[in-house]
């Protein structure tokens, strides 16, 4: 069989494979994208069952405000892709608690610092502080050439920017809890409670672990371009797949690699759909997932290269999701495409079902109405677990799901007609990923974070994009990360 040659074969269509292979098109380089699953998105997906459509993953999507990332590419490439935005952005609930999050960060803060018994000017001064580090940082995120790898100019331009970034610097390695001891609102009420469940979905660590700046500034995520994608986020990585094969590049889905291996100064790629040889491969991948496709030495020093980051991933989490169908017709839910955070016991960690995510489509939006809903589960928990005891643990967490579904949100658990569950054994299944996990790495409190701060060269030519790497685990973040790997590879 003949072989089919390109530039970059990119493995894995989530947004960190969709970005690295948009941005090496634009570029003139001929990218071809090896996807397992028939659609592209991986865990930020849209699949459909029954005719249904289901966001894979409950979650917010960022990067639409006009000169991010999202919103160039979509004006850029005239992609078809059409977001509304919230108002609330999403809705905080937890027993004798309903907080609407609105788009307006100065509103939350002043509901926040005039709530009943709440510090008042301490909660001004938190925010003050958080709204520095969130400015510094999201920065990097609106202009991807403040991301390293750096050049001279943008080493020039941080240089001027050394002002900005000095606040940071006595926050690097402290959990984002001991910053708010110091400022006086570590038991404000509801200020802690958002704190923690904000911390939870965006750097995949409550407030007592997580790391001070990035927490602080992901604060901030529903206010730097949060919108919903109408018809789902699979809508925009469609738009982004085609605008790849638009520039010359091409899209193979249901195309599982089954291994990588060198031939000299190329990769040879085999998928299910026929060889591919390149000068360079991006892997959207974990990097479990990496290694197991490789051989030999290649194999041994990839594991050697991606064991720090294979470890931090093994401590973070799976999901436990349900996958609802709801009744148009039932009262009580408001048309529209929302979000809800629910907290059945803000006393208790925000996992195992006591904190779920839910993800509302609009009603009629390009179907039956439904409804995603998901929670974490603490893998080392699972992997505990003797084989025959796993299944009735995830049971236990949907169970419990279903019950903080029922308590704060009875408008969505009564309009239930029709219920899908998932497990990381499902995610294992369906998105390739080892033992199902999700998230990526966990921003715990510690000054190792910064020691990879670009898309990592595994071996030569073969680079790892995706959640585990910087900047970060949202849509956002991994396709900037495509981005950067993109630059690391037209560069040489």
């Amino acid at each position: 069989m003949e072989r089919e040659r390109a530039d970059v074969v990119v493995v894995g269509a989530g947004f960190g494979g969709l970005g690295a292979a948009l941005a090496l098109a634009e570029r003139g380089a001929r990218v071809v994208v090896c996807e397992a699953l028939r659609y592209p998105g991986g865990c930020a997906s849209t699949f459909t069952r029954g005719g249904r459509r289901y966001e894979a993953g409950a979650t917010l999507f960022a990067g639409f405000d006009e000169g991010q990332l999202f919103a160039r590419w979509i004006a850029r490439h005239r992609l078809p892709v059409e977001t509304r935005a919230l108002d609330p952005v999403v809705t905080l609930r937890a027993p004798g608690l309903a907080l609407p999050v609105p788009p307006s960060r100065d509103a939350l803060v002043e509901t926040l610092a005039r709530w009943p018994g709440a510090p008042s000017a301490a909660v001004r001064r938190f925010f003050a502080r958080q709204k520095r580090v969130a400015d510094a940082l999201w920065a990097l995120l609106d202009d991807e050439a403040l991301l390293p790898p750096f050049d001279a100019r943008a080493l020039v331009r941080h240089a001027r920017r050394l002002g900005r970034y000095l606040p940071l610097v006595p926050l690097l390695g402290e959990p984002l809890a001991r910053v708010m001891e110091r400022d006086g609102v570590a038991e404000a009420w509801p200020l802690r409670l958002f704190v923690d469940a904000v911390a939870q979905i965006t750097v995949q660590a409550g407030a007592a672990e997580a790391e001070a700046p990035m927490a602080l500034a992901t604060l901030d995520y529903f206010f730097r371009g949060a919108r919903h994608v109408v018809g789902g986020i699979g809508e925009l990585a469609w738009a982004l797949a085609r605008a790849v094969e638009r520039l010359g590049g091409r899209v193979r889905t249901s195309d599982a690699v089954r291994r990588l291996r060198r031939e000299g100064d190329c990769w040879v790629v085999e998928a299910r759909r026929g060889e591919l040889v390149a000068g360079a491969v991006v892997a959207n991948l974990l990097p479990q997932d990496v290694v197991a496709l490789l051989d030999g030495d290649d194999a041994r020093r990839a594991a050697r290269e991606l064991d720090d980051v294979a470890r931090e991933v093994e401590a973070g989490w799976g999901a436990a999701m349900l996958y609802l169908t709801l009744d148009e017709n039932a009262g009580g839910i408001a048309p529209g495409p929302h979000h809800l955070q629910l907290v059945a016991d803000p006393r208790r960690p925000l996992v195992e079902g006591n904190h779920l995510f839910v993800s509302l489509a609009g009603a009629g939006e390009r179907g039956p109405r439904t409804a995603t809903v998901s929670a974490h589960v603490p893998m080392a928990t699972l992997r505990g677990l003797a084989e025959r005891d796993r299944a009735a643990y995830v049971g236990f967490v949907q169970e419990r799901m279903r019950s903080t579904l029922g308590a704060l949100a009875p408008e969505v658990a009564g309009a239930v007609t029709d219920e899908l569950t998932a497990s990381p054994r499902t995610f294992a299944r369906f998105t390739r990923r080892h033992q199902g996990l999700v998230g990526g790495v966990p921003r715990r409190a510690g000054l190792h974070h910064y020691r990879r701060l670009a898309p990592p060269r595994v071996l030569p030519g073969l680079y790892l994009v995706g959640d585990s790497v910087f900047p970060g685990q949202s849509t956002l973040a991994t396709a900037l990360g495509g981005v950067k790997a993109a630059d690391r590879i037209t560069r040489g």
